[in-house]
């Protein structure tokens, strides 16, 4: 009997992320992954001047970098990238799934983000939820910002301790979180209700916001699932605020101690 066209593709989708890498750039981000015993490290290029300044990171990791000079440095990267003569070849990390991140805190919160796509405005909310003690970053399988050398700089070393997850479905994903007791929040410009006013009383409770993409928001289905819309208490126009200040400051105002 021949398989069906779905089947086929996601067994094709399965080899095809078993044998994803991507490259890691800059200092900072290459350091970080070097220290992670959870990241799986495949190829480093160094410049002399780089090897010194991660001597102990590359000590720790245990790997053996291919020492370039500057002149010759050519890494498999966008020639734009601003690499400061230090790429690492990586495997994706691998956080497991969504009840695996997102049960265990005492008063978890968590951000989804519904068609977020822009690597930097990703980068900088892991940021903010590391500082901010988020549980767990999730995202799409498709229209969102994948893994990627670019995400990692942005991060600033966050994509290695953040847990970032991306699901298939995020309708299902937030119906999942309701079912282990979460009270699911879409930001919403236009909302009547403040995210002070949704959590009163309820602080103690783990609590999930959703974030759509400046510009279109959440999506109609995304609307329809989450328990209620709400808006950041703000003085002026709420447009005016890029996603990722949006996703910091939803993080604070709905902290378990408020």
């Amino acid at each position: 009997m021949k398989k069906p066209k779905w089947v086929v593709q996601k067994e094709q989708d399965k080899k095809v992320e078993a044998n994803l890498t991507l490259w890691l750039f800059g200092l900072h981000a290459v350091r970080d992954a070097l220290v992670n015993p959870g990241r799986e490290k495949l190829k480093l290029m160094v410049t002399p001047n780089a090897e010194v300044k991660l001597a102990d990171a590359i000590a720790e990791a245990g790997i053996v970098p291919e020492i370039i000079e500057p002149r010759n440095f050519r890494p498999p990267i966008d020639q734009n990238s601003v690499h400061q003569g230090a790429v690492l070849e990586v495997k994706p990390l691998n956080w497991g799934k969504l009840e695996d991140v997102c049960i265990g805190a005492e008063a978890p919160r968590v951000l989804l983000l519904d068609r977020v796509t822009d690597p930097h405005n990703v980068g900088a909310i892991l940021r903010s939820a590391e500082v901010l003690g988020a549980s767990a970053v999730i995202g799409t399988r498709h229209h969102s910002a994948p893994e990627t050398g670019a995400l990692a700089k942005s991060a600033s070393g966050a994509l290695e301790r953040q847990p970032y997850l991306r699901v298939r479905n995020l309708a299902d994903a937030i119906r999942e979180l309701q079912a282990m007791g979460y009270l699911v929040l879409g930001l919403d410009g236009e909302a009547e209700l403040t995210i002070e006013a949704a959590v009163e009383g309820k602080r103690d409770r783990p609590v999930a916001l959703v974030l759509g993409a400046e510009g279109p928001g959440l999506r109609a289905k995304t609307r329809e699932t989450v328990d209620a819309l709400v808006r950041i208490d703000a003085s002026g126009g709420f447009g005016s605020l890029n996603v990722s200040n949006a996703a910091a400051i939803a993080l604070y105002a709905s902290r378990p101690h408020g």
